[in-house]
């Protein structure tokens, strides 16, 4: 027979080793987290919406009308405008995520679910609403088809880089959510140009705007990376990820914009794939300058890496 006190020892110790719960986690209602998501969806989109929301004039419209004129559409729906789209619609899904985890539910997969369905009830009613618009304004004929379809699967791509973005910064996991933020860094950038442009006016936007706008996903990398650390060792391939997204998605928009902003091989799609080619290839070059962003992203990130490191060590000194 075993010892009772023995009993008790290996029952307390039981005990201390069992995981314990995170005291910091809040009881959140589902409705409250498909409100979160609904809102964060609308402020997603909101940079166009307080434009007044008119559809961007298509070169397909079955009548000449001026800008003004033009219906309201919840998108802007316009092959000049991809990368605008796709910067609406992930950040409406990053901000639902990013408050998802501001809030820590206890029912963390629960909350995330409730927030994307949230987001996607925003992002599904506008696209309804936008494509109905278009679809009733176009001139008949397959080159209008070509154009709906190929704007509809992009808008559709953007819709599941939003839930993906959501689901990554909503996570538990630092590194994920280090990995959400740097998915996240350059379309957060153009969101907030977006803002400054539509509210001062394209003639009246300050000096320092595209500056800014060039260094802040260094800047939020950077962040991100201190924040999330390289302990584990594992979280080495964040920071890779994060410095490569760096690298890879402002060239992909400069891309995306050039190509498709060009008319002149609209519809000829040898011809757009070469010069998309050609265009991603010299901005991943050296004359992309992509260097310095990565440098000044690198630097931030281990300058707050060891400031981290040495407050561990100050507080694990009274500890020891």
């Amino acid at each position: 027979m075993s010892h009772p006190r023995s009993n008790e020892r290996q029952s307390a110790w039981a005990v201390s080793a069992a995981p314990t719960p995170d005291h910091r986690e809040r009881s959140v209602s589902p409705w409250t987290s498909v409100l979160i998501g609904v809102l964060a969806g609308l402020l997603g989109l909101a940079p166009w919406l307080v434009t007044g929301a008119r559809l961007p004039l298509q070169n397909l419209w079955a009548t000449e009308v001026l800008p003004a004129q033009m219906p309201v559409s919840l998108l802007p729906l316009s092959q000049y405008e991809l990368t605008t789209l796709v910067t609406l619609m992930t950040v409406g899904g990053a901000l639902a995520g990013f408050t998802v985890r501001l809030c820590r539910p206890g029912r963390r997969r629960a909350a995330t679910w409730s927030a994307a369905a949230g987001v996607l009830a925003v992002q599904a009613a506008a696209t309804i609403q936008a494509f109905s618009v278009v679809r009733a304004g176009l001139v008949p004929g397959s080159a209008s088809g070509l154009y709906f379809a190929g704007l509809l699967a992009g808008v559709m791509a953007a819709v599941a880089a939003s839930v993906v973005a959501l689901f990554l910064l909503a996570s538990k996991s630092p590194a994920l959510a280090a990995l959400g933020l740097g998915v996240m860094a350059v379309p957060f950038a153009s969101w907030a140009v977006e803002w400054v442009v539509n509210l001062a006016g394209v003639g009246n936007v300050p000096a320092a705007v595209p500056t800014i706008a060039r260094w802040l996903p260094a800047v939020l990398v950077g962040l991100a990376l201190a924040w999330c650390g390289f302990r584990p060792t594992i979280r080495i391939l964040v920071w890779a990820a994060d410095l490569v997204l760096l690298w890879v998605v402002p060239a992909l928009f400069i891309s995306v914009n050039y190509v498709f902003g060009t008319r002149i091989y609209l519809g000829d799609f040898e011809e757009m794939a070469l010069m998309g080619r050609q265009i991603l290839a010299a901005t991943l070059g050296p004359a992309g300058g992509a260097g310095p962003l990565i440098l000044l992203a690198t630097a931030i990130a281990l300058a707050g890496t060891g400031l981290q490191e040495v407050r561990r060590r100050r507080q694990a000194r009274p500890a020891a």
